[in-house]
């Protein structure tokens, strides 16, 4: 069985928001090929609905025009 690690994807885009936002990113493990980023409770993006993972540019518009 082939176990997928998204850590070093998440770790990247982590930075990425931290740097170009300065906000808190907590990092949640989870399993079954979740890979999710919310706002403040609200759902930004989510790879089981889209089936691909976030570009960095995504999430800061996705954010923008929800907060």
């Amino acid at each position: 069985v082939c176990r997928l690690n998204y850590r070093p994807r998440a770790d990247r885009l982590s930075a990425f928001l931290q740097e170009r936002t300065g906000a808190e990113v907590e990092l949640v493990a989870s399993r079954g090929g979740a890979f999710e980023v919310s706002l403040d409770g609200r759902l930004l993006f989510s790879k089981l609905a889209t089936g691909r993972f976030p570009e960095p540019e995504e999430i800061l518009s996705a954010g923008q025009t929800e907060g």
